[in-house]
């Protein structure tokens, strides 16, 4: 990444944190190390966010172990990060005497996706920036070759940022040549906790501590926005003495997410994501969540056909591609992001079979044989194949100034549909979040438009009206005045006709190209055939099999009478029913029409 996008990344999480700054406190209070404090007044910390005041001087001089939650956007990377890099400065001076007992990795993050594990390591590279090179981090998470992998290795660096999976299978693959020793290890921190767990890595975890030194010499941090049962297992496993700081603001944030749910058709999902962004009704960027891949690039083709830019995520696509689109949509370049969420879709499906499985050894009367039958078939769904393992898009990816969650799809889970509104409404600003739910009627009256996870969706929406209702929040029903849409739909039916599997599929194979474009060894040449460039780039429009360039246009007479005067200046459209009721009465019954022939003047 370029160093500017480095500064504006670092300035919008500066930014985000000020909404959690503990004024009374100064960084110069802390006692940090002349090299630290520089590279914190260079990102722009005028002060510790509440989370860091409390962490910072329990990790530093009283030698605690840290389970720490706190909201996204309130500080939690720096709050484990500094401690991290002042240890690993005054160990460095205490062993300056003897320069091998100083060398070794010293501190292992661990943090539950690709995306995450690039955005901890740029964060941590600028807390390094004037240590003159006295600490090294090396992103195990990043694609590199195994000859390069094994050269950085040999280089012994100080800090290792990856996933739980990459790391136990760097350490498998390296563990007779000795590459990766970890029984220099004095720091340990797991982040976002729960989605670590929630993804599958506590075998990962469980088989780490086999390769820790005793638990005593390491000092802990477990970092989450939510803390539960779940964790009391890793507290027993990684932590001695630990403080527990409990952040309390859920509250704060309640009043600044605004959550709606609207009940619709299945083909209507798509008619009123076309109405709704061609008409710009929500300000500001939004992501749109779907279940599964295809339909996620059947939203994007049909989108486009309307002239609505937009971008796909999703974990068929390489790391590279990924984190380039994340970086794109944090720039502004996108306004609209679909991102898939298939993996909560898959976990819960493999939840579903595991409690079918364990209900059969239950009932079997039938001892050994049964079970073991039962065991073999357990173990084969709980290893059931994903895109990628460590991709993660409701939580742990750094999306930046998020007006508006979509759930086009209904998550599968209450927990799920957390993580999701999470992107928005974050760091003290306000929010929005809009789901769709089919009615269980509804479902399968539209075979192209129908989704299976669909005929859950009244049932897991009362489970998230009630979860939320604990948390404060309150889910609204909103109705769509149906009437004022209709002059839509013809056109709607007439592209949603146009995006065909073919195109999807060709779709989908054109979005993989795009990992030439991140690509070291072409980099050259692109830059000397900038034309080839701009063939390969993910930002091209994909196209459907009838290319229909009219739908671009927005005609004049499909519009809301009073939208119709000025369509660069269309304002607020009032789709919704109420908000109608009262205003034609107003006008009255006498009021003379105009006539565009009186005024026509030669």
């Amino acid at each position: 990444m370029s160093s500017l996008k480095k500064k504006d990344a670092l300035a919008a999480a500066a930014a985000a944190a000020a909404t959690y700054l503990d004024e009374d406190t100064t960084w110069d209070s802390l006692n940090l190390d002349a090299r630290l404090l520089q590279a914190i007044d260079k990102l722009g910390f005028e002060n510790p966010t509440l989370i860091q005041s409390s962490a910072i001087p329990l990790a530093l001089e009283e030698k605690r172990d840290i389970i720490a939650k706190a909201s996204t956007g309130s500080g939690k990377t720096a709050a484990y990060a500094i401690p991290l890099v002042q240890s690993l400065l005054l160990d460095r001076e205490n062993n300056s005497s003897s320069s091998s007992s100083g060398s070794g990795i010293k501190s292992i993050v661990l943090v539950p996706t690709r995306e995450l594990s690039n955005q901890v390591y740029q964060f941590i590279e600028q807390l390094i920036k004037y240590t003159d090179n006295k600490i090294e981090i090396l992103n195990l998470s990043s694609n590199y070759s195994d000859q390069v992998l094994q050269s950085l290795l040999v280089g012994k660096p100080s800090i290792i940022v990856s996933t739980p999976s990459k790391l136990i299978q760097t350490l498998e693959l390296h563990e007779n040549k000795g590459l990766l020793d970890l029984s220099t290890v004095r720091n340990l921190t797991i982040d976002e906790v729960d989605l670590i767990l929630s993804f599958g890595y506590k075998e990962d975890l469980d088989k780490l501590q086999m390769y820790l030194p005793v638990k005593k010499n390491i000092q802990t941090f477990l970092m989450s926005a939510t803390i539960d049962d779940d964790i009391n297992d890793l507290k027993s496993k990684f932590c001695t003495k630990p403080a527990i700081l409990k952040l309390d603001d859920d509250q704060n944030s309640a009043n600044k997410l605004v959550q709606f749910y609207a009940k619709t058709t299945e083909f209507d999902k798509f008619l009123l994501s076309y109405v709704i962004f061609k008409l710009n009704l929500i300000k500001g960027k939004t992501i749109v969540f779907v279940n599964n891949i295809e339909r996620g690039y059947r939203l994007k083709l049909f989108l486009e056909q309307f002239g609505i830019r937009c971008c796909v995520l999703n974990s068929e696509l390489p790391i590279n591609s990924r984190l380039h689109i994340v970086e794109e949509f944090n720039k502004n370049v996108y306004h609209l992001l679909i991102a898939t969420d298939d993996l909560s879709v898959e976990k819960e499906e493999q939840e579903e079979k595991e409690e079918e499985e364990k209900e059969k050894e239950k009932k079997a009367k039938t001892a050994e044989k049964s079970k073991e039958k039962g065991k073999r078939i357990d173990t084969k769904s709980t290893t059931k194949s994903m895109k990628d393992k460590e991709y993660g898009v409701s939580r742990g990816v750094d999306f930046r100034n998020v007006a508006c969650v979509l759930n086009f799809d209904l998550p599968t889970t209450s927990k799920a549909y957390i993580h999701r509104i999470g992107r928005t409404a974050r760091a003290g600003k306000s929010g929005l979040s809009l789901s769709f739910v089919i009615p269980e009627k509804e479902v399968g009256k539209h075979k192209t438009a129908s989704l299976a996870t669909a005929k859950k969706d009244e049932k897991i929406l009362k489970r998230i009206v009630k979860q939320q209702q604990k948390n404060g929040f309150e889910v609204k029903p909103y109705q769509f005045d149906m009437k004022q849409v209709e002059g839509f739909r013809y056109r709607a039916d007439d592209a949603f006709r146009a995006v065909t599997q073919t195109a999807i599929r060709e779709a989908r194979v054109k979005e993989l190209k795009n990992e030439l474009i991140t690509s070291e060894k072409l980099k050259r040449f692109f830059q000397e055939n900038p034309q080839d460039l701009a063939t390969l780039r993910h930002d091209k429009e994909l196209h459907p099999a009838r290319i229909q360039p009219h739908l671009k246009r927005l005609p004049q007479y499909l519009l809301p009478e009073s939208a119709r005067s000025d369509v660069k200046n269309i304002g607020f459209v009032p789709f919704h029913k109420k908000n109608r009721v009262g205003k034609n009465k107003k006008k009255g019954k006498g009021r003379k029409k105009h006539d565009p022939l009186k005024s026509f003047r030669k």
